[in-house]
């Protein structure tokens, strides 16, 4: 369907939307009908640009993380990709390496974007206006922590939905933690790694 932004009687569509918005306290004007509309309100998600946040330690990237990515791309207007960093935890790869591994991964994907936080991931979500928490689960394990997680998040920011994709059968087994194993072990994980940046590991 096309954007009614994008058809005859645009700007009329345009304030019929406007005027069916409650508790609207201040609208940023686009600079165009094609670009997307922010309504600074008091639900404060409810706008047109569907963001996600795909938030992890990426360290390294999996084949399963990037799956779950490229999935959820016709559902979102723009997923950001979000690498928590904690002062506290040791990594095996420098937060540059992890950003611009993603970055190789998702090129000439616009609709990705690779950003890294301090703090709470639910912060950083109202920060960046994203209305999803979007997140891979490979088992009922998975799914049960999650929840939980879900739960908090909503606690602290109820227009925060959470958005969980199952993992394809043949990707369950693989996690960042496994194939952090291997390469301590010098073992090979070109199957384990996007095919983007597999080279980086040879």
């Amino acid at each position: 369907m096309r954007s009614v932004f994008n058809q005859t009687g645009g700007e009329y569509r345009r304030n019929l939307f406007l005027k069916k918005c409650q508790h609207i306290v201040k609208i940023r004007e686009a600079k165009s009908l094609a670009e997307p509309i922010f309504l600074d309100c008091r639900t404060k998600f409810q706008c047109l640009k569907k963001i996600a946040v795909f938030p992890g330690s990426f360290d390294p990237i999996t084949v399963g993380h990037a799956d779950i990515v490229r999935r959820a791309l016709p559902l979102f207007d723009q997923i950001i990709v979000a690498i928590g960093t904690n002062s506290q935890k040791q990594t095996l790869y420098p937060l540059e390496q992890r950003i611009n591994w993603i970055k190789e991964v998702f090129k000439g994907e616009k609709k990705v974007k690779v950003e890294s936080y301090e703090g709470l991931t639910v912060n950083f979500c109202e920060q960046k206006n994203a209305g999803y928490l979007l997140r891979g689960i490979r088992s009922a394990a998975d799914f049960e922590y999650e929840k939980t997680i879900a739960h908090l998040n909503h606690d602290m920011l109820p227009e925060l939905e959470t958005i969980l994709i199952l993992s394809r059968p043949e990707l369950s087994s693989i996690s960042s933690t496994i194939v952090r194993e291997i390469i301590r072990g010098k073992g090979k994980v070109s199957k384990f790694v996007p095919k983007e940046i597999a080279k980086s590991f040879k």
